[in-house]
């Protein structure tokens, strides 16, 4: 029962990270296209809470495709700590 349990949990997990790394990665590419045409932008505070709320896959890979946010050092170093944070939260659900 309990190896049920763990299986159920990691599909949740994983279906959760691939939603929100799709939300995410559709944010940075509008806000990219936005910033293009100097049009009306998406918060980097944003973009940053779907990253800490397991988007932070689909942003990396974001940062990549569209080369965006990624010369901004402040943006970085806070995305740094919402993905920390956010590896840090999922060892803590399950080794605790």
């Amino acid at each position: 029962m309990v190896r049920a349990d763990l299986t159920l949990q990691l599909i949740v997990i994983a279906v959760v990270y691939v939603a929100m790394s799709i939300i995410t990665l559709t944010m940075y590419g509008l806000d990219k296209a936005a910033a293009r045409k100097r049009e009306s932008r998406i918060s980097e505070r944003s973009l940053l809470l779907c990253g800490l709320a397991c988007g932070w896959p689909g942003a990396m890979l974001a940062q990549k495709l569209f080369r965006h946010k990624t010369i901004k050092s402040s943006f970085q170093r806070v995305f740094a700590c919402t993905v920390s944070l956010n590896c840090l939260a999922l060892c803590l659900f399950f080794f605790l």
